[in-house]
């Protein structure tokens, strides 16, 4: 008797399993067709299948909450690696300055984003797309501005590329969402 619990158990486990991860494929995928120049469909998958809230999420919406809090994770992340790149005495003047300009661009995505999110969780979907929108920018102002010096090498790179990632990620969800 309890072995055919425990099997049923194991089965609705498994389902419910396959079910999240479905979901996060399937939204990952819809929202790469709409958007494919600024969003990679195998970098939102890996995002959040690993991510226990994602695989919590019952819908789309779900995701898009889940995506603008590993957005704003990585917006301080982020702070907190240019930090440590300021600490650098191998960075000149212009690099610094640069990576000054970056760590507040960060900081107002952040803040953009967190905004976003309450936007959002408010059903207020023009205020949300256009806090997410903003942040956007963060990472290319960022980026522009460090390769500007020739023979500079931005430390920053894969970083901006990831943030933008992360920042596409919740503007596609919430399309589907609005639909």
């Amino acid at each position: 008797m309890k072995n055919s619990h425990i099997s049923c158990l194991l089965f609705f486990y498994l389902l419910l399993v396959s079910a999240t991860s479905d979901l996060i494929q399937k939204s990952c995928y819809e929202a790469s067709k709409g958007n494919p120049a600024n969003y990679k469909l195998d970098f939102c998958v890996s995002a959040f299948e690993g991510n226990p809230k994602a695989k919590a999420a019952y819908g789309v919406a779900d995701l898009v909450l889940v995506s603008i809090e590993t957005a704003i994770a990585n917006a301080t992340a982020i702070g907190s690696k240019i930090s440590k790149l300021l600490d650098d005495k191998r960075f000149g003047i212009f690099a610094r300055n640069c990576l000054k300009d970056c760590s507040e661009l960060y900081s107002l995505a952040g803040s953009s984003l967190e905004t976003g999110l309450d936007a959002f969780q408010a059903v207020d979907y023009r205020t949300a797309n256009a806090e997410i929108s903003a942040a956007l920018d963060a990472p290319v102002t960022c980026e522009d501005q460090l390769k500007e010096k020739k023979g500079l090498v931005s430390p920053l790179t894969k970083e901006n590329n990831n943030f933008h990632q992360l920042t596409a990620i919740p503007l596609a969800f919430m399309k589907m969402v609005q639909q």
